[in-house]
């Protein structure tokens, strides 16, 4: 048996908590993790995937320690290491609802505006950008189909809780799954060279359809985006309804980072993408940025919020002329034990946004298939 030191056992316990406060307690659903988040809980369950491990090498000696990159690995199957594996992607199973971890939802007739919403520069803003957004065409994506995005970025590969490393910048492409119906095949992610399923975690002992999610917030279709209220106030009540947080957590900056996630990797229907840049506005704390910079070096305006609990400022970017949505980055908004303010802790520039009918399929692909 190993010896551990008491103080490495102690945090050791507390990570542990952190994880399985993150595994399903019920029916298992699939979240999208706001890019801070996700480096976060990349960083604290990376480090349980390795003490796993070497806990099995020292057990049994005859079976060799796997070499598991530090690189995501979306594939969501049974097991704490296999969901600490997905989590360091930015997917992770869920909680259900009736969860008794300590997380908390908003009331369903609870006002999210008591702070009186978001900066006057961010409102103004915000309400040209939706203007643009309502006067976009945008083509129904099928239930059989796929929603593309191919993107640019770099995230923290800094040690945990350490100076923030920010790694090499890379393409990143991900195919989502249309299907309304409960589904455990989410979709896939080509990254640094390799693909990636997005499956549903199955729990031992459970039948696999019993863990397949539905089309919603946190596995969201075209259709199911569709079928949403327009109307801004309404929207954002659904949002903070669905939005959980543990204690100490800004649900305000959740609920921002939620919508982030959807504007980012996602195709809605005009008249959703407005409602949802309207109620952004709603937001408390929501500020405009006269200049931000993408991954791919792109000036543009921000729409942002900062999350004074961990000194970083998250900007969703515009381009200044036409308003399209360019990308996203978290930086530090004040100096820290882990980075100076201003430094860019993750960052990420959409290049191409298409519908294809296969996963894995390319739009250039797609549009080969339709002239032959």
């Amino acid at each position: 048996m190993n010896a551990t030191p008491a103080g490495s056992e102690q945090e050791e316990r507390e990570e542990l908590d952190e994880l399985r406060r993150l595994l399903p307690a019920g029916p298992v659903e699939r979240q999208v993790l706001t890019p801070g988040r996700r480096s976060h809980h990349k960083d604290v369950l990376m480090q349980l995937i390795d003490r796993d491990q070497e806990r099995n090498h020292a057990d049994s000696p005859v079976r060799p320690r796997p070499r598991l990159p530090r690189l995501p690995r979306p594939a969501l199957v049974a097991g704490s290491v296999a969901v600490a594996v997905a989590l360091a992607a930015g997917l992770t199973v869920g909680i259900n609802a009736g969860r008794g971890d300590g997380g908390t939802a908003a009331r369903p007739g609870a006002s999210s505006t008591a702070g009186g919403g978001g900066s006057r520069g961010a409102v103004v803003t915000l309400d040209r950008i939706a203007a643009v957004a309502l006067r976009t065409d945008v083509e129904p994506v099928g239930d059989g189909q796929f929603v593309y995005v191919r993107s640019r970025g770099a995230g923290n590969e800094g040690v945990f809780d350490g100076p923030v490393v920010l790694g090499k910048m890379h393409e990143r492409q991900v195919w989502f799954s249309q299907r309304q119906g409960p589904v455990t095949d989410v979709g896939l992610i080509r990254e640094s060279g390799q693909d990636w399923p997005i499956e549903v975690g199955v729990p031992d002992g459970t039948d696999p359809k019993d863990a397949a999610v539905p089309a919603g917030f946190d596995r969201p279709t075209y259709a199911w985006l569709a079928a949403l209220p327009t109307d801004p106030d309404a929207l954002l009540k659904l949002l903070y309804a669905d939005t959980r947080v543990e204690e100490g957590e800004d649900r305000d900056q959740e609920v921002f980072g939620r919508i982030g996630d959807l504007i980012g990797e996602q195709i809605m229907p005009s008249a959703t993408a407005a409602a949802f840049y309207k109620a952004t506005a709603r937001i408390p704390g929501v500020t405009e940025v006269p200049d931000a910079v993408d991954a791919v070096g792109r000036h543009g305006i921000a729409i942002a919020r900062e999350d004074t609990r961990h000194g970083t400022r998250t900007e969703w970017i515009f381009d200044p002329g036409t308003l399209d949505y360019l990308g996203v980055r978290t930086v530090f908004s004040r100096d820290t034990e882990r980075a100076e303010a201003g430094t860019v802790y993750d960052t990420s520039a959409v290049l191409e946004r298409a519908v294809v009918d296969k996963s894995g399929q390319e739009p250039g692909a797609r549009r080969r298939a339709g002239r032959g």
